[in-house]
């Protein structure tokens, strides 16, 4: 079965065309990182407007990358939710008429889900399975018991982590999209700076990150009252450490008590290099557990995992 996927939730606008779930033939994404770099963050119209821009041609760079005509397509996916209204609808409006045009059927997808199963590609899930979803608006800890069977275990109650590493390196002065560049610096530096480690409850699995991104503002703030100067690789990395820390305990603390057999980590912040450092080394020290990371080029927003979530969900409908 071949599945073409579309993604337009925020700020890239992708077309990807997936085999049986598990082969990518073309995966076709336009990024508007640089039209969104001098407002310092993504404008929801502005992005809209990109994604009306550049769809058609996104649709056919990924058929002729593919080597794939339409009526060779078996199955239309397409991200429905969540993410920004205007720049959903483009992609929706544009999957839904590539379908009714060439007769073929069109499921919606949960852009968190087409996250998870962004791991699928790379390899096959070991049920029960455990998802750490970390983004710019999500961090969620997800227990999968089969292939679409899911149960929210925590999640956080203000601040994505995602949104709290840009927060924190836009006070820092890093450049737009300032949570990578702060991952950058943190490699560099030493943990040097005192942050609380922000557990909630310490056997839950929920999550909180406003405190701890508040307690770096208020250090860089006293630092430019007394006219200190603040080390930003060592901040970086004491941001970093704080953040890791918390999601690779609950996160094995999670994999123990439901007894899973893989851990599957899945958004944007999958490709930090702290946190993949991190749980790496956890997860050694426990046998029998499986522990999965997207490819870089799948861990941002892209249509191949789109593709792959709708081809389980249309397949297990069709059963």
């Amino acid at each position: 079965m071949i599945v073409l996927g579309v993604e337009s939730s925020c700020d890239e606008t992708s077309v990807a065309l997936v085999r049986d779930g598990k082969e990518v033939l073309s995966n076709v994404v336009y990024s508007q990182i640089d039209t969104h770099r001098i407002f310092g963050g993504v404008v929801p119209e502005v992005a809209s407007r990109e994604h009306v821009r550049k769809v058609t041609y996104v649709f056919e760079e990924a058929l002729k990358e593919a080597n794939i005509t339409p009526k060779e397509v078996d199955l239309v996916a397409v991200t429905t939710t969540p993410g920004l209204i205007g720049s959903l609808l483009v992609g929706i409006n544009a999957a839904k008429a590539f379908a009714l045009a060439h007769n073929k059927p069109c499921v919606d997808v949960n852009h968190i889900i087409g996250h998870i199963y962004a791991n699928y590609i790379e390899s096959d899930f070991a049920f029960p399975a455990l998802a750490l979803v970390v983004s710019g608006g999500h961090t969620e800890l997800v227990l999968m018991k089969d292939h679409y069977q899911f149960q929210v275990l925590g999640q956080t109650l203000d601040d994505a982590v995602g949104e709290a590493y840009d927060k924190v390196g836009r006070v820092m002065g890093l450049d737009y999209p300032a949570g990578v560049f702060v991952d950058r610096l943190a490699q560099t530096g030493e943990s040097s700076y005192k942050l609380p480690l922000v557990y909630l409850d310490k056997e839950g699995y929920n999550f909180s990150f406003s405190g701890l991104k508040s307690a770096v503002l208020n250090i860089i703030n006293k630092a430019k009252m007394k006219g200190e100067a603040i080390n930003k690789e060592n901040l970086a990395s004491s941001f970093q450490e704080s953040v890791v820390t918390v999601l690779v305990d609950k996160t094995i603390h999670a994999a123990i008590e439901y007894n899973v057999k893989q851990i599957v980590v899945a958004g944007g912040v999958a490709a930090n290099q702290g946190l993949r450092k991190g749980l790496t080394k956890a997860v050694g020290e426990i046998d029998n557990l499986k522990l999965t990371f997207p490819k870089m080029r799948y861990c941002t927003d892209n249509a191949a995992m789109i593709a792959v979530a709708g081809y389980f969900k249309f397949v297990l409908k069709t059963i």
